[in-house]
């Protein structure tokens, strides 16, 4: 189930664009690289695990900010076209 439970400004929905997009891309090269690259792969795993951090501690200070709604084994997803928050629940 999918549920509207907020909305951020436009600048707060670029912030978390930026991390996502970056997410995704580390992903995918994380698919596509092998640890043979030592140095490489070692900046790989770090910059997935700040990213991580940073895309968690966007969520929480918005969750703090505006007082979401929250379900346990549920999540936040953000519509990056309207800014709006949802609910998704099993």
């Amino acid at each position: 189930m999918k549920k509207i439970v907020g909305k951020v400004s436009e600048d707060e929905r670029n912030e978390i664009q930026l991390l996502f997009e970056r997410r995704n891309g580390l992903r995918e090269l994380a698919k596509i690289l092998t640890a043979n690259d030592v140095e490489l792969y070692d900046r790989l795993v770090a910059d997935m695990g700040e990213n991580a951090t940073k895309y968690q501690d966007w969520w929480n200070r918005m969750s703090a900010k505006y007082g979401w709604e929250s379900a346990e084994n549920g999540n936040w997803e953000i519509n990056f076209d309207s800014c709006e928050i949802y609910l998704v629940t099993p």
